[in-house]
């Protein structure tokens, strides 16, 4: 098959994608744009009641991330009328039939011009609310396709899954549909979770215990089933569903592993969050993960997500020229390129000790190397000996000398809970024994370098990747930016109803609106209330709370009424 240009593909093609506020959607998105200016148009949908709160979620969880560093600086001025051109927003629910799309002309207009559809959407924390989890990662992949079903033109339907939706396999894992798997019943599942949640409410439950048993919930059923948490699970059965109802659809399915930092784009080292093996590197940081779970000769499958971008849009532009049985294709290192647990707990202790974290206090932590037991017995106990005894210890000291010791005791508490928690979370994973095959990815490195396809431009080959120097000198200077980037702005989180954290000066609502840059000045202005204007005008604004709206819109600190406008200008 020859694949040709993917950038002449990309040429004035529709695509619409779910899940954009999301880690690979955003490079994906930006990739796009970057190297095709000239597609036609994005439909982005986002979880949002109304278009102003998609435009709000839009700009500070996808365009204010320096991940579109590169497309700023490219066109400067421009990128307002660029992004106002080639983006619309669609709110809308993944977990509600037709996305939840309440205008008709718009699905209508969808259905009639769309020729891709990417479902990037995800609930990825592993212990998430079984109901929410399977709303989005179940229910909302088959109303996706049945979606893209009505859609007259679409050449191909591409769909992120993981490559844990394998369970608990060992051995060479292939890339092979999932139907039937373990002979889950969905409906099943739908009157488990139906009857928990109206137990619940018919007793009068509060929300904490509702969300801490539909929690539970989760996880005792993926367990249950075969499978180590909530995330894979619903994750399972969302694949199963779609490739059981796609009928004539031309569907990909991307299979990634664990997902690192940008390998080369648009910049080497941007990182999304502080979880999975990012985790690994905050503990050692900081001086909080003295001990793990594991086998030492346990291989990690970590895969740069620009990696995992280029492999999705490769295959998209293959399967949408000539459609096939063989869509399966997994994103991962463990075959061709392995790296172990015991390396990458490595080159973090190797890190930090070159380089220091600095503390609150302003001193360097000291790293000590992880210690890897291989039984949970063995880990038990050591915990027990040199950390739960010390604090049971404090803890009666504490009552005994009035607190004098709280602060050691917290110190010692807060470490002795992230620890706990890292394995709780992650241990399935420091003991899997899994390698996953690519050789449906392999063939399509292969068909694209043998076409016309800019493969310096859509690499995804993980043999190319030094690992300690990808570690050493990419991913975890980038983990340890975030990690100071939140400590720098801890409070800066836009919620979805509309509020911003602030300091003490500040509690006032954003208004939910469309951040647009001056071309003059290269400020950013929103539109307030009248109630907000009044505010504003009888309160100085603090120092922090300018940092804290700086960091989230990337303005510049300065804010000004300006009367005639009817704007402010940060």
């Amino acid at each position: 098959m020859e694949l040709g240009s993917v950038v002449e593909f990309l040429e004035n093609k529709t695509i619409l994608v779910s899940g954009v506020t999301g880690f690979v959607a955003k490079v994906f998105i930006e990739k796009i744009l970057r190297v095709q200016p000239n597609v036609k148009k994005f439909y982005l949908l986002v979880r949002a009641a109304d278009t102003d709160s998609a435009a709000l979620r839009f700009q500070n969880e996808v365009l204010a991330k320096d991940v579109f560093n590169v497309l700023k600086e490219k066109w400067g001025t421009r990128l307002n009328s660029f992004i106002s051109e080639k983006i619309t927003l669609v709110p809308g629910d993944i977990s509600s039939e037709d996305l939840g799309l309440k205008d008709s002309n718009l699905k209508e207009e969808l259905w009639n011009e769309l020729d891709i559809m990417v479902n990037s959407a995800a609930i990825t924390k592993f212990d998430e609310r079984y109901d929410v989890a399977f709303g989005i990662n179940t229910l909302g992949a088959i109303h996706l396709v049945n979606f893209a079903k009505k859609c007259v033109k679409l050449k191909v339907f591409v769909h992120v899954s993981t490559a844990y939706v394998a369970g608990e396999r060992t051995g060479l894992i292939l890339e092979n549909p999932l139907d039937g798997a373990s002979g889950l019943d969905f409906d099943a599942e739908m009157k488990v979770i139906d009857q928990k949640l109206n137990e619940l409410k018919t007793k009068g439950a509060p929300q904490k215990e509702i969300t801490l048993v539909m929690k539970n919930l989760g996880t005792e059923r993926a367990k249950m089933h075969g499978w180590p948490n909530t995330y894979v699970f619903t994750k399972t059965m969302g694949e199963i569903l779609m490739q059981q109802s796609k009928e004539n659809l031309s569907v990909v399915i991307i299979r990634p592993t664990v997902v690192s930092g940008t390998y080369k784009e648009p910049f080497p080292g941007w990182v999304e969050d502080l979880k999975t093996i990012n985790t690994l590197f905050v503990g050692s940081a900081q001086g909080n993960l003295p001990c793990l779970v594991g086998e030492t000769k346990i291989i990690m499958d970590v895969i740069p997500v620009d990696m995992v971008v280029n492999a999705m849009i490769v295959a998209m532009v293959a399967h949408a020229k000539q459609p096939s049985d063989a869509n399966i294709y997994h994103g991962g290192s463990s075959l061709r390129n392995p790296v172990t647990l015991v390396s990458i707990l490595d080159y973090g202790f190797v890190y930090f000790t070159k380089k220091p974290w600095i503390n609150k206090q302003g001193k360097p932590v000291k790293v000590s190397k992880i210690i890897l037991f291989s039984s949970i017995a063995s880990f038990h106990g050591y915990m027990q000996i040199r950390y739960l005894l010390p604090l049971k210890g404090l803890q009666v000291a504490n009552t005994v000398f009035h607190n004098f010791f709280k602060g050691v005791y917290n110190d010692l508490r807060k470490k002795v809970k992230f620890v706990m928690r890292v394995v709780e979370i992650y241990k399935p994973y420091f003991y899997f024994n899994g390698i996953f095959d690519d050789t449906n990815t392999e063939k399509l490195r292969m068909t694209a370098r043998g076409s016309r396809t800019e493969t310096d431009l859509f690499y995804f080959d993980p043999d190319s990747i030094e690992w300690r120097d990808y570690f050493m000198n990419t991913h975890i200077p980038g983990v340890e930016k975030l990690l100071q980037q939140k400590r720098s702005f801890p409070k800066a989180k836009v919620f979805r109803s509309g509020h911003v954290p602030s300091d003490k000066t500040i509690t006032e609502r954003v208004m939910p609106m469309t951040f647009i840059q001056s071309s003059s000045m290269g400020n950013t202005h929103f539109p307030v209330s009248h109630r907000d204007k009044t505010y504003f005008q009888r309160q100085r604004l603090s120092k922090m709370t300018l940092n804290v709206l700086r960091n989230q819109i990337g303005a510049a600190p300065i804010c000004c009424w300006k009367p005639m406008s009817g704007i402010y200008s940060l």
